[in-house]
């Protein structure tokens, strides 16, 4: 699943010992756009926290699990975050430019595909 939204808060980062050792957690709390605004806590765990560096003010799209699990009687739900894409910024490519600068433009590669070979100054149309 998705979602699209801003970070208004960052809570305080968790960390714990388990069985497999030391973990950590980190919720965010999300608001959607539109003209009923909702907001949802969404959460990273471990290298995920630094890898995606969120700060409060980005503009996000939100890849996510929902899982829910019982203990003791009740009920806890759990909205995990496997990817996150920060809106607005462009994806380095290989050479280090930016996308858009990246694509093609007939205009400026290999000159105008519609120019008419007489360029004595006539008719430009070919027929």
């Amino acid at each position: 699943m998705e979602i699209n939204g801003k970070i208004i808060q960052l809570l305080e980062k968790q960390t714990g010992q388990g069985k497999n050792g030391v973990w950590e957690k980190q919720d965010y709390i999300l608001e959607t756009e539109g003209q009923y605004p909702k907001k949802v806590c969404f959460n990273l765990w471990g290298d995920k926290i630094n890898q995606f560096g969120i700060k409060v003010g980005d503009q996000l799209t939100v890849s996510f699990d929902i899982e829910s699990r019982e203990y003791n009687g009740r009920w806890y739900t759990d909205v995990r975050a496997w990817a996150v894409k920060k809106l607005g910024a462009t994806a380095p490519a290989s050479n280090g430019a930016p996308v858009e600068d990246l694509e093609f433009n007939p205009f400026t590669e290999g000159g105008d595909p519609f120019a008419a070979e007489n360029t004595s100054g006539g008719d430009d149309l070919p027929f």
